[in-house]
């Protein structure tokens, strides 16, 4: 039981498993659109690291030390885009970054986590432009699609498990448990339908195999299970093309 607090504490809670999970599930649309380069992989990583550790600190005594290591985090990422890209993928950059700012910023008066709905859906935009957009030369409306309508689809489930706690309106709390996991239902469907229709077979095989795993973990999401089940097994959701992808590869 120690060996889990301390793993939840070092790896999840730190969030290091949410920036790894967003990060490899970018390098699967980079192999299938075949941009994939070490130094956007710890770009993304980076940029996910840092994005999440400011939303998780930003309201305690940590705060400063925080934003010390984005500024030097920042300057990491600009000068990666800077020897192996170019100034149009650090504009790219920039833009997604400040999009993070806009979701959750204390020194806002209004930010996008404080309206009602819109959460779910701005998560899914921040993941899907760093997808089909900064790691790509054009935009790809495609993987736009297939990147935003699954990740909404996985953030419903957070949202079912904090329902009691949040104090915006959000899906399970207007329309109840049951009709939110229909709606997660749904975009996994047309998600996987699309990555289907646009992916090579391969990737396309990966993902459908990782919707039915999504599925289960949308079916079973109460708001009483424990955090565990979402930190850790819904968020693994979004790897779980690129595991697939190894399997299918490699073995």
């Amino acid at each position: 039981m120690n060996s889990l607090k301390i793993l939840k504490k070092t790896v999840i809670d730190s969030q290091l498993y949410v920036s790894l999970m967003g990060t490899l599930f970018a390098v699967f649309f980079m192999l299938e659109q075949n941009t994939f380069r070490l130094p956007s992989v710890f770009l993304i990583f980076i940029t996910y690291f840092s994005g999440y550790l400011y939303t998780k600190y930003q309201r305690t005594k940590h705060f400063f030390k925080i934003l010390v290591l984005n500024a030097v985090a920042g300057v990491i990422c600009a000068f990666l885009i800077i020897n192996n890209h170019n100034e149009i993928r650090l504009v790219k950059w920039f833009i997604i970054v400040v999009l993070g700012l806009l979701y959750n910023s204390f020194f806002l008066e209004v930010y996008i986590r404080k309206i009602p709905l819109l959460k779910v859906f701005y998560v899914g935009l921040v993941w899907a432009l760093v997808n089909c957009w900064l790691t790509l030369y054009e935009f790809n409306i495609p993987i736009f699609l297939i990147s935003f309508l699954f990740i909404t689809a996985l953030v419903l489930p957070f949202d079912i498990r904090d329902m009691k706690s949040d104090t915006v309106k959000t899906f399970p709390i207007l329309i109840g448990v049951q009709n939110t996991k229909y709606i997660a239902y749904s975009l996994v469907f047309v998600s996987t339908i699309l990555a289907i229709s646009y992916l090579d077979f391969k990737y396309s095989f990966a993902f459908f195999l990782t919707s039915i795993v999504t599925y289960l973990f949308i079916f079973f999401a109460e708001n009483n299970r424990k955090d565990a089940y979402f930190s850790f097994g819904v968020e693994t959701c979004s790897v779980l093309p690129f595991l697939f992808l190894v399997i299918l590869e490699y073995f």
